[in-house]
């Protein structure tokens, strides 16, 4: 048996969460069962529908809409407000039985995470069967149901899981592309929202097959590198890597909910370079030096994507981790408004560890490349440009030692309309 990963995700998370936790607490209706939503304050930022449930949706409620608009389509609508707290307590509980069966969990979401069946295909045989099985251990156990998919690759296994719900295992091998996926509409297919599926429509593109096969060079010009991502998506070309929590724990990172969209470039890398400012701080403090970077974006209807790449030599710089997590913003971005912006930074290691440089890092002298080790400060083993970099760097974090967050700023940093958000650090 090849690689074979499961894409595990809760339907319906914070609708069937709700319901699981009122019908413990004594309530005789289970919201589930009838029209009802998952939204907040009207007046607020979040007064939106965040989950409805089968009954809402037959009356054209839609995840995302004002709760006010859901309202007008259905009067005796039941609404909840959301309980984060709660959400995260059954999602550890999920995660924590899952981890029974396997170490090998990489969650994405408070609601959906990856497993890799691989290393326990011996102990419990064929995947469809075990998914079943598990599938129907968590409806038994915590109340609530998920949907299974199963592929060789990361990708297909998210793409199957969304197929037919609720309560529902379903396979999406390589083999099963053409059959399964490429007779969907594009806008089925991750990563594809409004602002790129009009696009796409524009140039004839309407389902997935369209879309792969078109050729990706097409795809590129017009969407510069998501047209490439997307045509790989489309193709069913990804990684197969399931990074567990051991892993993902190794990194430094930092998010941020924004209090309206952003829309435009410079205003995300304004966000950008404060999260890289706070990301190269702890780093410093820490004692780390980071391999790699990762920007996170998630879009105003809540689809969500990341884009990674490696630094040429370990790096706590903020100059550094801002201007690689710009060039990834805009390989990363479609030009949908954007909630959410995140750096993580991962492949740390101490400080004191040998690093090895790059000739980039380096500022030859005229006399040629014999003199480079002298331009290479002894103690950090870097150049004089990073030298100077480092400076600056522990300044900047001395002053905010001294005097707190807000005594000194970047020029860059300066916003003619203050960007409030509520900040999530890893």
């Amino acid at each position: 048996m090849g690689k074979v990963i499961f894409h595990i995700d809760v339907n319906s998370a914070y609708l069937s969460w709700t319901a699981v936790d009122k019908l413990k607490n004594g309530s005789d209706v289970d919201i589930r069962e009838v029209p009802s939503i998952i939204g907040g304050d009207e007046s607020s930022r979040h007064g939106i529908v965040l989950a409805k449930s089968v009954s809402a949706k037959k009356y054209g409620v839609t995840t995302g809409e004002p709760v006010a608009a859901a309202f007008r389509k259905c009067a005796n609508l039941i609404m909840e407000p959301p309980n984060h707290k709660m959400y995260h307590e059954y999602s550890r509980q999920l995660m924590e039985y899952f981890k029974t069966y396997t170490p090998d969990i990489e969650q994405l979401s408070v609601d959906e995470c990856f497993m890799d069946y691989t290393p326990i295909a011996h102990l419990y045989g064929e995947p469809v069967v075990f998914a079943h099985r598990l599938k129907d251990e968590v409806r038994e156990k915590f109340g609530f149901t998920v949907n299974i998919g199963i592929s060789e690759v990361k990708i297909l296994a998210k793409m199957a899981s969304d197929f037919e719900k609720p309560d529902k295992v379903h396979t999406l091998w390589k083999s099963e592309i053409q059959e399964k996926m490429w007779i969907l509409p594009v806008s089925e297919l991750y990563m594809v929202g409004k602002s790129s599926l009009m696009k796409l429509r524009n140039l004839g593109i309407h389902t997935i097959g369209d879309l792969a096969n078109t050729r990706p060079e097409f795809l590129e010009a017009h969407f510069k590198s998501f047209g490439k991502l997307i045509w790989e998506n489309a193709n069913g070309i990804g990684s197969d890597v399931v990074e567990s929590e051991e892993t993902a724990a190794k990194g430094v990172g930092n998010s941020t909910t924004l209090s309206s969209d952003v829309t435009d470039t410079e205003k995300a890398k304004k966000v950008l370079l404060s999260l890289a400012e706070s990301v190269s701080a702890r780093l410093r403090k820490q004692e780390f030096l980071a391999g790699n970077v990762t920007v996170e974006i998630k879009y105003s209807d809540f689809t969500k994507c990341s884009h990674q790449a490696s630094f040429l030599s370990p790096t706590n710089s903020t100059t550094k981790i801002y201007e690689l997590s710009c060039q990834l913003f805009d390989e990363l971005w479609n030009g949908a408004p954007i909630r959410l912006l995140g750096i993580r930074t991962s492949k740390l290691q101490d400080v004191g560890e040998p690093v090895q440089i790059s000739l980039f890092d380096v500022e030859f002298s005229k006399n040629g490349a014999d003199e480079v080790t002298n331009n290479i400060p002894k103690s950090k083993h870097i150049g004089k440009k990073l030298e100077k970099l480092e400076k600056l760097d522990k300044a900047m974090d001395d002053i905010k030692k001294r005097y707190g967050n807000g005594a000194i700023m970047r020029g860059s940093m300066l916003l003619k309309d203050k960007e409030p958000g509520s900040a999530q650090e890893e």
